[in-house]
């Protein structure tokens, strides 16, 4: 009998090519399976460069504080891939993950088939075999071309849109925002969060095309922390919000697109607030207190974070936010960084340039990292000390030596407990957690 990991591996092999933008092949297997993706509850589709996650976490936790239940699919995964799909708010059983991979293998008939294609038709028949309220569906890369991008939803949100997997969509901002506007359908709803202003000219030209009223973070609702409190402010409403659980001046703004959203959809403010509360999302700005690393950091006093942020629009977002916990309390930061290959590691490194004393660089088994002398020679041309650990808890064990070091210029000063950031990878951040 195959087993969840067996299977997976089959569906890997059945298309090699990691990632071949494209709507025929999820199209024919969705046919095959009875067009699963016409039966979703009430659904969201969201797009961009930065943020999905977090929106995406903000729409369900404010929903699930409505008393109401929805399916999510998010990629990639950090642990397990079960945490991909959420069937009315439960995460997928191993049993039923491995039914409906199977189900979908069967529809294909060995025919090509990307991973992502695979797993997103599995997702789309778990969900239309299992109620919910709604369903939050996230694209995997791009928008137009991608392959969730096949179902009629009710509320379109493209979160903010930089520049990531120019491999794929390219170098052009232009270019990029006109893939990701894909997802605006016919008299749908779009939310947009902060975009250049470029890209606001693209997202409106297709919105128009489409007769898509849509509405922009800035323009059309506000979003802002008021001493220690949020307010959410559109032309109909003006909302005193507990502060986000998700630290960060960005996650303010991902939460006003969420509210924004959640609101045309008819959930309750009072739901909305306790949402804000109560919203989860592991490797944003996650304080790890528990766990290998954690317990490591705990002996020296300071503080270990984790984010899983990749690209320079991301890194900036990070390093505002390390600056205002700086404010808080002052302290040596060091960065424990792996990324991978295809990133831009110097302009992700720029976003820390006065902010970071030190970086740390690791590999990431498994996964087409850029190599950890590379990114030492990036950060030491940037001004940074920097050093290469052969492992995750070399890297942290250095980290803690060097910001203990660094905190005092004398030995006979006390030494100030570090702040430690594990940071360039979701990937990194995934052997992080199962640690």
């Amino acid at each position: 009998m195959s087993t969840l990991d067996q299977v997976l591996a089959q569906l890997t092999a059945l298309h090699p090519k990691k990632i071949d933008l494209g709507l025929g092949r999820i199209e024919r297997v969705l046919k095959a399976l009875g067009d699963p993706h016409l039966r979703l509850p009430p659904a969201i589709h969201i797009a961009g460069t930065n943020g999905k996650g977090s929106t995406t976490a903000f729409l369900r936790a404010m929903i699930e504080a409505d008393g109401k239940t929805a399916h999510v699919y998010t990629s990639p995964h950090l642990v397990r891939f079960n945490e991909r799909i959420t069937i009315g708010s439960i995460e997928i059983s191993d049993e039923a993950l491995l039914d409906v991979l199977k189900r979908v293998m069967a529809a294909n008939a060995g025919e090509p088939l990307s991973f992502f294609e695979a797993t997103t038709a599995a997702a789309f028949l778990a969900f239309s075999e299992h109620p919910a309220d709604y369903a939050l569906i996230e694209v995997g890369l791009g928008g137009r071309y991608d392959a969730t991008n096949v179902f009629d939803p009710v509320a379109s949100i493209i979160t903010p849109i930089n520049y990531d997997h120019a491999e794929f969509l390219g170098r052009n901002l232009t270019g990029i925002a006109r893939e990701k506007a894909g997802i605006i359908k016919d008299n749908v709803p779009v939310f947009a969060g902060r975009q250049e202003e470029l890209v606001n000219a693209v997202l409106r030209n297709e919105a128009a095309k489409h007769r898509a009223p849509i509405q922009f973070l800035t323009e059309d609702f506000r979003a802002y922390r008021e001493q220690d409190r949020m307010v959410f402010d559109a032309d109909d409403v003006l909302l005193d919000l507990p502060r986000p659980a998700l630290i960060g001046s960005h996650q303010i703004e991902n939460a006003g697109v969420a509210i924004a959203t959640a609101r045309s959809v008819g959930i309750s403010d009072k739901a909305i607030s306790k949402g804000l509360s109560n919203v989860t999302w592991p490797a944003r700005m996650q304080n790890l207190t528990t766990g290998l690393y954690a317990d490591m950091m705990a002996e020296s006093g300071g503080e270990l974070w984790l984010d899983g942020g990749h690209n320079p629009h991301a890194a900036a977002a990070l390093a505002t936010t390390m600056a205002e916990l700086q404010g808080r309390r002052e302290c040596v930061l060091i960065l424990v960084m792996g990324i991978l290959g295809n990133k831009d590691a110097g302009k992700f490194l720029d976003a820390f340039t006065g902010l970071a004393s030190c970086v740390i660089a690791v590999d990431i088994p498994g996964s087409p990292a850029l190599a950890p002398e590379t990114i030492r020679e990036l950060a030491e041309n940037r001004g940074m000390l920097a050093q290469v650990a052969n492992n995750l808890t070399n890297a942290v064990q250095r980290a803690i030596s060097t910001g203990e070091a660094l905190s005092r210029e004398e030995a006979s000063q006390p030494i100030i407990p570090p702040r430690v950031l594990i940071c360039g990878s979701l990937y990194l951040a995934g052997q992080v957690l199962s640690a």
